[in-house]
């Protein structure tokens, strides 16, 4: 990154109020593998039985998200005739022998009210049984929602680990003088506009629920705290206060909200309502307090500060207001994302003027270099705890990556002439 922008960033950690500096034009992310599993799970995605009928198929989307997940490699499947529609069709020797351990196979079927039955199975080849068997009665139009459920079927049964393909990321980009804050699939496809500012947006936050987003406006000419529905549209500034409101994080249970505020001089941690109600600064520091999260258990908030000299991330015990500071290694840690499973945290260091993205273990207290940098930010975890999205700059050009949480697999998230920031990855949702 340049000079100017991450002296921005510096600036955003130690006051949360920052400009980020983005150029450009379209909000479709496509993915690009740079980096794979070691040792990927050889699958064979037979094309379903009937989908040549329908504008969009099934089986394409299916095969998209397990290659992207960087956890698979596809065996080819269009040349098998006759192809098989259900599992007991799959000629399990015949698919080893074309070196695949896995095949999913399916079929469409229209119905009268102008539904669709979607049915697939999963069949291990090696042990030459059925993993999974399920139908779907869709609309047309929730194809791809379908395709990626059944990813996530099929991701769980063969890694252990719950699918993400169902899930919705969030991201900022900036066309001209206008900033919008958008929503899309996990794949990147069908991005819809939330707002759009002729100001600065930043630092949009999942509510646990997945039915609202907090973020930061600087239409007010000064940063404020929003609450949007996503379903109404309707949104509700819930700090609005003198000086910088800024960093909203969730609580688990989604009653509440963590807010850095300035209103009483420096910047200083917060805990309110999610509808702005009840507003409580959570200790008293001199120092720089900002970017608090809630633990998964709601019992704590990883924040940082610049307490000890230097920005470091530290934990606050809600109960106790007892404080500790977690890392120790570098001059510059900052933005603490908790995992999922209440082990450890991500964060961004810096390392010889690179900022890279690593993973702590509360626990060993180790450290985990998960990116080259030089310019990562804004790290956001997946709700499996399996990948981490976060921004990057390619070219001088703003662009989304994601790595696993063991640092082998890598992706690319970009939009063609268009710097895209502010990552944030969203919760499971229930059906």
């Amino acid at each position: 990154m340049t000079g100017m922008h991450r002296s921005l960033r510096l600036l955003a950690v130690l006051v949360a109020l920052f400009v980020l500096p983005f150029s450009a034009a379209r909000a479709q992310l496509t993915i690009e593998i740079v980096g794979g599993a070691g040792t990927a799970i050889p699958i064979a995605v037979v094309p379903f039985g009937g989908e040549s009928a329908f504008p969009l198929g099934v089986s394409g989307v299916v095969a998209a998200d397990l290659q992207r997940s960087g956890m698979f490699r596809l065996i080819g499947a269009d040349a098998v005739v006759p192809r098989p529609t259900r599992a007991e069709d799959v000629q399990a020797d015949a698919w080893r022998g074309r070196g695949a351990d896995a095949v999913v196979v399916g079929s469409m079927q229209p119905l009268p009210d102008g539904r669709v039955d979607v049915r697939f199975a999963l069949v291990d080849a090696v042990k030459q049984s059925t993993l999974a068997a399920m139908s779907y009665v869709v609309a047309p139009a929730q194809f791809r929602a379908t395709a990626h459920k059944i990813a996530d079927v099929i991701y769980e049964k063969l890694t252990g680990d719950p699918g993400v393909f169902s899930t919705r990321i969030a991201y900022v980009t900036k066309a001209g003088a206008r900033y919008q804050l958008l929503v899309a699939d996990a794949d990147g496809a069908d991005p819809q506009t939330i707002v759009t500012s002729n100001e600065p947006l930043l630092s949009p936050r999942w509510s646990p629920d997945g039915s609202r987003i907090a973020y930061v406006s600087f239409e007010a000419k000064k940063p404020v705290v929003y609450v949007q529905n996503l379903a109404t549209g309707g949104r509700q500034a819930v700090a609005n206060f003198r000086g910088s409101n800024s960093s909203p994080a969730w609580s688990p249970d989604g009653r509440r909200l963590a807010v850095t505020l300035t209103k009483d001089g420096g910047s200083q941690l917060f805990v309110m309502g999610a509808d702005g109600s009840n507003v409580q600064r959570v200790m008293s520091s001199n120092a720089i307090d900002t970017e608090a999260q809630f633990t998964p258990d709601g019992s704590a908030l990883l924040f940082t500060s610049d307490r000890g000299g230097s920005p470091q991330i530290y934990r606050l015990a809600l109960s106790s207001g007892a404080v500790e500071r977690l890392t120790f290694d570098g001059t510059y840690n900052v933005s603490p994302r908790p995992l999922p499973d209440g082990r450890g945290f991500v964060f961004v260091r810096r390392d010889g003027g690179r900022f890279q993205i690593a993973a702590q273990d509360y626990g060993t207290r180790q450290v985990q270099v998960l990116t080259a940098g030089p310019g990562d930010e804004s790290p956001s975890v997946a709700p499996n705890g399996r990948m981490v999205l976060y921004a990057n700059e390619v070219g001088g050009r703003g662009i989304l990556a994601a790595v696993s949480s063991d640092g082998r697999i890598k992706q690319r998230l970009v939009a063609p002439a268009t710097d895209v920031r502010e990552p944030a990855w969203g919760p499971y949702v229930r059906p």
